[in-house]
C-alpha cells in the first residue's frame, strides 16, 4: 500500500512538440526507477493498436516497458498485476463506457487508492480520474452506464481549458459559461480548468499544479480564480472543502 499518486495531464501533445514531449520529465520524475512496466489503457480511441504503438514508443524511449490492456485476454487481471496505470486521451464517453464494460472501475480504484500504484491520465484519462465526466468537452458518441467516473479525487477537471478569444466574433458559449451552468445544478463539486501544457500532481493529500501555463478554478457560487504553476491545490482533496458550498 501507500498514498495515492496521480499525475493528471491536460493534453498529450503541445503545439510544436511530440507525443507527451512537454511532460516527459514530469513522467520520469513521477514514475521513478521502481516502476519497470506501465499498463496502458487505450480505450478512448478506436484504433487501439496504433494508439498502443505510439504510447509504447514513447515510454520505451523513457526507459519503461508498456503493456496495452486491449492485448490482454483478462483486463481485470492485467490491472491487478500492474505496477502503474496510464490512461490516454480521446473520447471520454467511449473511454468510460469501456471501463464499465470491462469491469475496471472498482479494480482501478482499488489499485490506486488502496495499493498506491501510480496513475497517470492525459485528457480523457484525466477526466475519468475525477468524480464524473460531466465537465468533459467531448461529444457523447456512446452511452456509458453512468457519468460517474473513478473518483480518485473529489472534484472535476476540465482538460484543454480555453479562455475566451476577445478577437473572435463567435457567439457560442465559452468554456467558463458551460462550467457555470454545471455549477447551477445542486451539489456539484469544484472544477479545475487545466490549460494546455498544465498538469496536477497528487501525492497523498498534497496536490500541486505543474507545467508551463496556468489553471482556472471554479467553485460553486464563487467567482473563478486564476492560478500559476506551483499553486498548492491540496484543499481540493478535502471532501468537506469549506469553499465548496
Amino acid at each position: 500500500g501507500g498514498p495515492r499518486r496521480l499525475l493528471l495531464i491536460s493534453n498529450s501533445t503541445l503545439h510544436g512538440g511530440g507525443y507527451l514531449g512537454h511532460c516527459q520529465q514530469h513522467i520520469q520524475s513521477f514514475l521513478g526507477q521502481k516502476v519497470k512496466r506501465v499498463l496502458f489503457i487505450p480505450y478512448a480511441l478506436h484504433d487501439r493498436d496504433a494508439y498502443a504503438r505510439t504510447a509504447r514508443e514513447k515510454f520505451e524511449s523513457l526507459g519503461y516497458g508498456l503493456d496495452s490492456i486491449h492485448e490482454s485476454c483478462d483486463p481485470v487481471e492485467a490491472v491487478r498485476k500492474s505496477e502503474a496505470i496510464f490512461i490516454g486521451g480521446g473520447n471520454t464517453f467511449r473511454l468510460l463506457k469501456a471501463l464499465y464494460d470491462n469491469s475496471l472501475i472498482h479494480e482501478i480504484r482499488k489499485r490506486v487508492l488502496e495499493d498506491g500504484i501510480p496513475y497517470m491520465g492525459s485528457s480523457a484519462g484525466t477526466n475519468v480520474a475525477t468524480v464524473s465526466i460531466n465537465t468533459t468537452n467531448d461529444m457523447p458518441i456512446v452511452y456509458p452506464p453512468s457519468l460517474k467516473a473513478l473518483g480518485l479525487v473529489p472534484f472535476n477537471i476540465n482538460p484543454h481549458y480555453l479562455d475566451p478569444d476577445i478577437k473572435r466574433t463567435h457567439m457560442g458559449e465559452t468554456r467558463e459559461e458551460r462550467i457555470r451552468q454545471y455549477h447551477e445544478e445542486p451539489n456539484t463539486p469544484p472544477v479545475l480548468g487545466l490549460r494546455e501544457g498544465t498538469m496536477l500532481l497528487v501525492e497523498g493529500d498534497k496536490a500541486t499544479l505543474q507545467g508551463v501555463t496556468g489553471a482556472r478554478l471554479f467553485l460553486r457560487g464563487k467567482k473563478p480564480t486564476e492560478h500559476e504553476p506551483g499553486t498548492d491545490f491540496s484543499f481540493l482533496l478535502n471532501d468537506s472543502n469549506p469553499l465548496n458550498p
